[in-house]
C-alpha cells in the first residue's frame, strides 16, 4: 500500500493506529491526567494553565473527582479515551483510577489509549496500565536531548517490553514532526520497527508556551499557528518508510485534521440544551432570556423553556424569544461552544422592535440634521 491522503486531510502509510480511528471521529474523550512532567521539551505546546500544573481536565471541565470525567463522557457521546499529560506515570495511582472506572462505567469495548514519555517506564507500571489500556504510545527521549548509546538501548529496551505486554500491534511512538530532526526520526523508527505496529507523527504547532522559541528558530507557514517545513518533512519520512518496506501503520496527523476535523466532529457529537439549534461547525446559537425571576417566568413558558442553571438563563425557542422581547424581557442570541467551559463566540442583544424603529428614527433624524448644516456650511463658503 503506498501513501494516502486521508477524507480528515492527513497522510498514511499502511493505515491508521485503532486509537486515531476513533480520534477522528471526535470518539476520544481526551483525559488531562496532570500536567507534571519531568522533561522540559522546547517544542511543548500545553496550554499557561495545564503547563507543570497538576490538575486533571476530561476536554475542557475541570476534574474534582471520577464523576467528573465520567459525565464529562457522557456528554460528550465519547466511545473511547486518550489519556495524555504531562506524565501520566508520574501520577500512576491517579491514572489507574481513572482508566479503571471507565472500563467498569463503560464497558471493555470503551478503546483508551495513553500517552507516555519513556523516561519512567517500567515493566511493573506498564503491567499495571495494561489492565486497564488498550494501546500505548511512546514519546522517545532522543528529541529532547542528546543520547549516548547507552540510553538509545535504554530507550528501545523500555518499547521492547511494552511490545511484550501490550502486543506488538498496541505499541508505537508518537512524535511531533521536527523538520530537522526528520533522519533522527527515521533511524529510530528502523531502529525499533520490529518492536511497534504504528507510528504517529504531528505537525508541529505553536503554543502559548513554546511561542517564544518557536518564533526565534521557525519561520510559520500562511496559517500562521504552524510551524514551516515540519508537513514537508512528514511526507518525506513518509516516503522513506516506504522505501524501506516498514510494515508500520505510519500516519501524518496535521494541524488541519485536529482543528478542522476532530475537534469539529468532537464538538457535532455533544450533548446541547434543549431549544439550541447546532451550525455546520458544532457551535450552538441558543436564544437566552435573562430575569431576577427565572424559576417564575419559567412556569409561564408551559415547556416551551429550558432553565441553564449554570449560565443563569433561560433557554427558549426563537418565537418565544420573541414575544419575551415585546414584554420587555432582556434577551440574547448567544452562539457558543457546546463544551463544558461553553466558550462563546458570538453575543447579540436583541432589541424590541419598536425601539428599533424608534432607534432608526432618531438616526436619520440626525443624519438629515447635520446634512442641512453641512449644505448651510458649503453654501457659506462658497458665496
Amino acid at each position: 500500500m503506498g501513501i494516502t491522503k486521508t477524507d480528515f486531510c492527513s497522510y498514511c502509510f499502511n493505515g491508521i493506529a485503532q486509537g486515531c480511528k476513533y480520534c477522528v471521529k471526535g470518539e476520544k474523550l481526551v483525559l488531562f491526567i496532570s500536567g507534571i512532567c519531568k522533561r522540559n521539551c522546547y517544542y511543548c505546546s500545553l496550554s499557561k494553565k495545564r503547563k507543570n500544573v497538576d490538575k486533571i481536565w476530561a476536554n475542557e471541565r475541570e476534574c474534582i473527582r471520577v464523576n467528573d470525567a465520567i459525565f464529562e463522557a457522557i456528554e460528550s457521546n465519547a466511545t473511547s479515551a486518550g489519556i495524555t499529560g504531562g506524565d501520566p506515570l508520574l501520577r500512576l495511582s491517579r491514572t489507574l483510577k481513572y482508566a479503571s472506572a471507565l472500563k467498569k462505567r463503560f464497558g471493555k469495548k470503551f478503546h483508551i489509549h495513553i500517552y507516555l514519555p519513556t523516561k519512567f517506564a517500567t515493566s511493573y507500571k506498564l503491567k499495571k496500565l495494561a489492565k486497564y489500556i488498550d494501546e500505548v504510545r511512546f514519546h522517545p527521549e532522543f528529541l529532547s536531548k542528546e543520547l549516548n548509546e547507552k540510553e538509545i538501548e535504554e530507550d528501545v529496551d523500555k518499547i521492547k517490553t511494552a511490545s511484550k505486554i501490550f502486543g506488538k500491534e498496541n505499541t508505537g511512538i508518537e512524535l511531533p514532526m521536527i523538520p530537522e530532526k526528520k533522519r533522527e526520526i527515521l533511524n529510530f523508527i528502523l531502529l525499533i520497527r520490529d518492536y511497534i505496529g504504528f507510528v504517529n507523527l504531528n505537525e508541529l504547532e505553536l503554543g502559548d508556551t513554546n511561542f517564544n522559541y518557536m518564533t526565534s528558530h521557525y519561520k510559520l507557514d500562511k496559517m500562521g499557528y504552524v510551524i514551516k517545513g515540519s508537513l514537508d518533512a512528514g511526507k518525506w519520512l513518509l516516503n522513506e518508510l516506504k522505501k524501506h518496506k516498514v510494515k508500520l501503520n505510519v500516519h501524518l496527523c496535521t494541524a488541519e485534521l485536529k482543528n478542522w476535523h476532530q475537534y469539529k466532529n468532537r464538538l457535532l457529537r455533544h450533548k446541547i440544551m434543549p431549544f439550541g439549534k447546532r451550525t455546520e461547525d458544532g457551535s450552538v446559537v441558543y436564544y437566552s432570556v435573562y430575569s431576577h425571576e427565572l424559576k417564575k417566568l419559567l412556569r409561564t413558558l408551559n415547556g416551551k423553556g429550558y432553565l441553564d442553571k449554570i449560565g443563569k438563563r433561560i433557554i427558549v425557542p426563537e418565537y418565544i424569544a420573541e414575544k419575551l422581547i415585546l414584554q420587555g424581557f432582556k434577551v440574547k442570541r448567544v452562539e457558543e461552544y457546546p463544551t463544558f467551559d461553553r466558550a462563546e463566540i458570538e453575543v447579540v442583544n436583541l432589541i424590541n422592535p419598536a425601539f428599533q424603529i424608534f432607534f432608526l428614527f432618531l438616526c436619520w433624524k440626525l443624519f438629515f440634521s447635520l446634512a442641512r448644516r453641512m449644505l448651510f456650511h458649503f453654501q457659506w463658503i462658497f458665496q
